[in-house]
């Protein structure tokens, strides 16, 4: 959490109460909390690891007898509410140190012991695969899904293959082909980290800008005005590895522009400009006085595939890190975006299918069966929105997490009400201060 996450260490040690053992006791200690909105969880596959093999669990396989007891602990999980399992295969996702984390590597024999485990216990299995192998990963997913007899989800950001419409597809006809109940979750827009002043990530890796990244936002607004530290930054900058092709200014109106076309990045700028990328970035920085924020994508660059991808009846739009990357990323306008641009702006799906998209379709995958549908006797967990108006606003950055820690949050404006099982959180844009939430929990094994 506090390398892959961005979560600072003092904010996790002194911010929770740390009072479970076991999967089922942090359920009960999240319940504590009142949540506002509905949670399910997922057992980590990092976490069952650790707590069965210790720090052998980051570089080490596991003996027969730690594979049955990391199965038995993640079965045990799962009968006592978690939704699922969840494990990451992505290299870029590493410990303080830069090694991956726990279970990046895993065998298949671990993974299956694992699969059967949460297949037997009523669990669905999610993944993030390793993408640069992604045939091989693909096959790993039909050997999980076929052991558990369950349902699969997994981060499936879009891919091209040369002669098919994506470079899943075959694979995902084959499972289905098998009976087998698979879907994909595709962010609706890049997935991009947010590069400013306030939030880091310009992409150069220097000595003078990693001094800057040391400073908090009020010395680095300083320092770029400073013309003696800036130009450092600039010289610096010439001679590093260049990602301004890949980063987007999101603008400075109320709503950000996710879609600004290729010719618009940071390199045209500055091209345009007579200026080298760096100096353009500083310049919008000082224009702004810090404010400014780019876009640095890095899944689903070109955005104008994923209409034709998001309407494969195998994969829903999802994919939103918002409570997580915390002061990189931030996506929890996904379903906002999704309304008012590819639905009202764009006219790709109707707003029928929008919606459905966005509630019945997950709910069949969490297995929630009373919820997800506006029918009587189901869940009243409703939101009333004015599809003409919704939209996002600007991402920002906040201090309000333990210890004054910071977090980047985002707001959005057209909903006229959110009420979670029957209780008014949200009027008008507004929270009310009402917390409807519960936590669900998995209930097959029961």
């Amino acid at each position: 959490m506090e390398s892959v996450e961005d979560i600072p260490r003092d904010a996790i040690l002194t911010g929770l109460p740390w009072d479970w053992n076991s999967y089922g006791e942090y359920l009960d200690s999240i319940e504590q909390f009142s949540p506002a909105i509905n949670l399910s969880g997922l057992v980590g596959h990092c976490a069952a690891r650790f707590y069965v093999m210790g720090e052998r669990a980051v570089d080490e396989q596991p003996t027969p007898a730690e594979i049955e007891q990391i199965a038995a602990v993640v079965g045990q999980s799962v009968k006592d509410g978690a939704v699922g399992f969840s494990s990451s295969r992505l290299h870029m996702h590493k410990l303080p140190d830069g090694r991956c984390v726990p279970g990046t590597f895993a065998a298949e024999d671990e993974l299956t012991a694992i699969s059967k485990a949460v297949g037997s216990n009523g669990g669905f299995l999610q993944y993030v695969l390793n993408y640069s192998r992604l045939d091989d990963e693909m096959a790993l997913l039909k050997s999980q899904l076929s052991a558990a007899g369950t349902r699969l989800l997994f981060s499936s950001s879009w891919q091209p293959c040369e002669g098919v419409s994506n470079a899943y597809q075959s694979a995902i006809d084959d499972m289905r082909a098998s009976g087998m109940d698979v879907t994909g979750l595709c962010q609706p827009r890049s997935v991009a980290f947010l590069s400013g002043l306030k939030t880091g990530r310009s992409g150069y890796r220097t000595p003078a800008w990693n001094e800057l990244w040391k400073m908090n936002f009020e010395e680095r607004l300083a320092a770029v005005r400073n013309s003696d530290f800036r130009n450092r930054l600039i010289d610096e900058a010439r001679n590093a590895t260049e990602n301004a092709p890949d980063m987007f200014w999101l603008g400075n109106e109320e709503q950000p522009t996710y879609m600004r076309p290729a010719a618009e990045s940071l390199a045209d700028l500055a091209r345009a400009a007579g200026e080298h990328p760096a100096e353009t970035w500083i310049r919008f920085m000082l224009e702004s006085n810090g404010e400014a924020l780019f876009q640095l994508k890095l899944l689903d660059m070109d955005i104008e595939e994923l209409p034709g991808f998001l309407k494969s009846d195998w994969v829903l739009p999802g994919v939103g890190d918002a409570g997580a990357h915390v002061t990189q990323i931030m996506d929890s306008g996904w379903a906002t975006f999704f309304l008012s641009y590819w639905h009202r702006e764009r006219g790709i799906f109707t707003l029928e299918e929008s919606i459905r998209l966005l509630t019945s379709a997950p709910a069949r995958v969490l297995s929630c069966s009373d919820r997800g549908s506006l029918i009587v006797g189901q869940k009243a967990d409703i939101n009333l929105i004015d599809v003409d108006r919704v939209a996002e606003r600007q991402p920002q950055l906040v201090h309000d997490f333990p210890g004054g820690a910071p977090r980047l949050i985002q707001r959005a404006v057209g909903y006229r009400n959110t009420i979670v099982n029957g209780v008014v959180i949200l009027e008008n844009d507004e929270l009310t201060g009402a917390r409807g939430g519960q936590v669900l929990r998995n209930t097959s094994a029961a």
